[in-house]
């Protein structure tokens, strides 16, 4: 998983019944293929196809460069006097081509057939003569520069010291070697490291030699892999800490312990031992759960000190970036819990994505949306303290409000170019694909559903698999035929979130039944089609029960069991279904008097209900803090702040003079301030990590959103303490409550200036410790006026990692004043910005620049600049119409609401 979109972690509609898989690749082995054949841009022809990779790399991460020398085995299944392969910025000196006699020649390389080849990274091998169909091998010297952009093979420079290190999904292996760099392709790599003689490295599998080479370098051995994708390959170079964790003894599913070791920077290994201890059970769930044993033999965690995603699923040798590995006793439930989830996710993918891989990008969901769901899984199972079940609905929200718009990704988006792959690593495929899986497994029940999943890993293990081989698996298990597979289909297939609309009908006799009706939920403003049918699993709390009934036509009806009338029906039974909701408003009414007893994710529903009918225009501001005061009391602290996210859309765009603004602080500081003044702002011996959470949201909440004077007081004391040097000249960071540091530190900013900034941006190039580096660099994004913009230069220098650089860049979004100021410079600096953060960041780049908009006059500017642009960075396209969209309806639900109603 690459985590980044994984911020958001984000293209063409289809509707349910259209064609559910691409057009299969067939070859012709009549046909000659010749070397004027147009470069394949997108996918490349399967008549080629690598059977293995023997690679020997030299690298020393201190020069700026490494070399290498790769041979791939190929099974030419058509006669051909060339094929396609992948390669980008590498300088290839040689090509040897042996055919199936043991025959060698001499063959051509091509890195730039094209110009768009060569952006594409495709590349043309020529044999020199036509070659029958054969088993042929290809070996490659080349030479290539570390990447710059944490692509590929990169390096980092931290403390001193130099690392190399992988990142090849998407489609980055190509930066890295000559290579077939397609999901697809899966082949067994057979690795050798050549590396100074100070340095470690590890890769994907186990080291099987390490010995001596002349002049102070060594070469280090590393046993085949099992068939991988070429995204999967992983190897780091360094003076790495490498430190054994526990190891994880044989189960029914799997003869052969499993030996788990951390790897992190000089110095950082025994910070990686809570993390390390959290492994052996996560395997073993996710062992039980899918009836196969881990299969790759060892298990390496590796803390990067820089790293384009949040983590990688590498198959043996997972990534992440450091902050989620290094924990310490002190460190804050929100970082363990982090540090868990995305270690849940990343050892599922061992399962959904390495042992089974999808067979084209489209279908990228069949690794993340199982891993997100998975990690759910197993956190609710190990830690159900933590409300998983929540966090799963939570997450399925947040997609709808993408999934809203019009030019939002389908799941399985197509591939038309690389920008359509570099922006599928998103909330639709993460949250959204979660959500679906968990609609449908309590559709046809968690043990059914468990039983398709280990059909489906055991039929395709170390093989492809596309999303008709999922569905079908499910089905089978749950003896459900093609109506079942269509639904499902139509949440693929096409994107938008369902609207089910309901209204209780009820005889004189006591009879009742439910009338539904569903559409598509379209926000206020938006030029999307309204008329589009789902299979929509509807399952219907009320009094007596939860009935559940699948909806795959514009209306139906649901007889209601007993012989009464219900006194009231939840339409979204325990928050589980990925659809809206709206109800008559005599039955709102009388779910709205019942709604604080019913169970958790049902509330959570209930508060998306809400911020749904605002958005649509459909209620207005006053409704809207009405439900603030319904939800505030909840314990449960998901349910608490769930009407936030709608409040904090009114004070910053509703609410236009002071008064208005005071009266929505006013209502936010009487629904949740007694709350943050009984949990204070310091940690409390024996408290609950819950407390601890909600600590940290409100005074991120009342604080730095709403600017509440009483915590913006409270919490400045800190920062000021906190920027106070300490001992060793840097400021004093443990002077504040670790769990709050960042938001102190951003209220100090704010309030402070210059003198806050000057002194952060003085201290980080000192620190090395990524928590403390991560609460500086988010509390620079808060600085305002001419600060922001020495911030945001700061954020382009080296002393900022690339993959710290959005920790800055994010803020200064909640006034046109400050909207404008961001525009202003990220236009000014639009080249660096792009040079910097390479092609991947590409469908975020408008966000960046304008995200916040919400005024006609800032769509507009945002499309006129980036329209220009639009062939320059794969992604971009997708970015902008997203971003304008955005700006769009926000504009237009800001014309429609009325601030008058703020103060009623």
């Amino acid at each position: 998983m690459r985590m980044i979109y994984k911020a958001a972690m984000v293209g063409l509609l289809a509707c349910a019944g259209t064609a559910f898989a691409q057009p299969a690749q067939t070859a012709k082995p009549a046909t000659a293929s010749k070397s004027a054949d147009t470069p394949p841009l997108t996918r490349l022809p399967a008549w080629a196809v690598p059977q293995s990779y023997e690679l020997a790399i030299k690298s020393d991460p201190k020069q700026a460069t490494y070399s290498g020398v790769v041979t791939i085995a190929v099974d030419l299944k058509q006669a051909s006097n060339h094929l396609w392969l992948h390669g980008k910025d590498l300088k290839v000196s040689s090509v040897t081509i042996t055919d199936a006699h043991g025959k060698t020649r001499a063959g051509k390389y091509d890195g730039a057939v094209t110009k768009e080849a060569e952006q594409a990274g495709v590349a043309r091998v020529d044999f020199g003569t036509t070659l029958q169909p054969q088993k042929i091998k290809l070996k490659f010297a080349f030479t290539a520069p570390y990447n710059g952009t944490l692509q590929g093979y990169y390096k980092v420079v931290f403390a001193g010291n130099a690392y190399a290190m992988t990142q090849m999904e998407p489609i980055s292996a190509r930066l890295a070697f000559p290579c077939f760099d397609e999901p697809g392709f899966k082949a067994p790599l057979d690795l050798s490291l050549t590396i100074p003689a100070a340095d470690k490295a590890v890769a994907n599998a186990a080291e099987t030699s390490n010995k001596p080479a002349s002049n102070g370098w060594k070469t280090i051995t590393f046993a085949p892999t099992k068939p991988l994708p070429t995204y999967l390959y992983a190897w780091a170079v360094g003076p790495w800490d490498i430190v054994n964790g526990p190891t994880i003894p044989p189960s029914q599913w799997r003869a052969e312990p499993v030996p788990v070791r951390g790897i992190a920077t000089k110095g950082n290994g025994p910070k990686m031992q809570r993390a390390l201890a959290m492994v052996p059970g996560i395997i073993e769930h996710e062992e039980a759960y899918y009836g196969f044993g881990y299969p790759f033999g060892k298990l390496d965690l590796a803390a990067l000190p820089d790293f384009s995603a949040g983590a990688m699923e590498n198959a043996g040798l997972v990534t992440f970036r450091d902050w989620l590995l290094l924990l310490d006793k002190d460190s804050a439930p929100s970082a363990v819990r982090s540090s868990f989830n995305v270690i849940a996710h990343e050892l599922a993918h061992q399962w959904t994505g390495d042992t089974v891989t999808l067979d084209w990008w489209n279908d990228i969901w069949l690794n993340e949306s199982f891993a997100t769901w998975m990690q759910q899984k197993i956190e609710g199972q190990i830690h159900p303290d933590w409300h998983a079940h929540l966090g799963r609905i939570m997450g399925g929200q947040e997609a709808m409000r993408n999934d809203s718009l019009a030019s939002a990704r389908m799941i399985r988006q197509p591939i038309i170019g690389n920008g359509d792959i570099e922006t599928a690593f998103d909330g639709i495929t993460y949250q959204k694909g979660a959500a679906v899986l968990g609609m449908f497994e309590n559709f046809v029940g968690p043990k059914v559903f468990q039983k398709g999943m280990q059909a489906y890993i055991k039929a395709h293990a170390f093989g492809n698999a596309n999303a008709g081989d999922l569905v079908d698996a499910i089905a089978t298990a749950a003896g459900k035929g093609e109506a079942f597979k269509a639904a499902f289909k139509s949440f693929l297939n096409q994107n938008g979130v369902p609207l089910v609309s309901t209204q209780l009908d009820c005889d004189p006799k006591g009879a009742a039944r439910l009338e539904l009706t569903q559409s598509r939920y379209l926000p206020l403003g938006s030029t999307g089609d309204p008329k589009r049918l789902w299979g929509v699993p509807v399952c219907v709390r009320f009094p007596n029960g939860v009935q559940c009934q699948m909806l795959n036509t514009r209306t139906g009806e649901m007889k209601v069991a007993g012989s009464q009338c219900p006194a009231w029906y939840m339409p979204n039974a325990d928050g589980d279904g990925y659809y809206r909701y709206e109800m008559a408003k005599a039955d709102r009414a009388a779910l709205t008097r019942v709604i604080a007893q019913r169970d958790d994710g049902e509330q959570l529903a209930f508060a998306d209900s809400v911020d749904a009918s605002f958005r649509r225009g459909d209620m207005g501001a006053a409704e809207a803090l009405a439900a603030m005061r319904e939800l505030a009391p909840s314990k449960v602290r998901q349910i608490a702040l769930a009407p936030l996210a709608t409040v904090g859309w009114i004070y910053d765009h509703e609410a236009r003079t002071d008064a208005q603004r005071s009266a929505i602080r006013n209502a936010v500081a009487k629904a949740y301030l007694p709350r943050m003044q009984v949990l204070g702002y310091q940690r409390r011996a024996g408290e609950s990590a819950d407390d601890v959470l909600m600590r940290s949201s409100l005074a991120n909440t009342l604080g730095l959103e709403f600017k509440l004077p009483q915590a913006r007081a409270e919490l400045l004391k800190q920062g000021n303490a906190a920027l106070n040097p300490g001992k060793d000249g840097l400021p004093d960071l443990m002077a504040a409550n670790p769990d709050l540091l960042r938001t102190a530190l951003s209220v100090a900013v704010e309030q402070d200036g210059k003198p806050a900034v000057d002194e952060l941006v003085a201290a980080i190039p000192k620190t090395t410790d990524p928590v403390r580096r991560n609460a500086m660099l988010g509390a620079l994004s808060h600085a305002q006026g001419a600060e922001a913009d020495v911030a945001r230069n700061f954020a382009l220098s080296p002393q900022v990692k690339v993959g710290e650089m959005a920790m800055i860049l994010r803020g200064g979004r909640d006034t046109v004043a400050q909207r404008d100021g961001m525009w202003n410079w990220f236009t000014a600096h639009y080249d660096k910005i792009v040079a910097r953060t390479g092609v991947f960041s590409g469908g975020y780049l408008p966000r960046l620049a304008a995200g916040g908009g919400c005024s006609d006059a800032e769509a507009q500017r945002v499309q006129t600049y980036f329209a220009p642009k639009l062939g320059q960075v794969p992604g971009l396209q997708r970015g902008l119409a997203q971003t304008h969209e955005s700006i769009v309806l926000c504009s237009a639900l800001k014309a429609h609401q009325n601030p008058a109603s703020i103060g009623n």
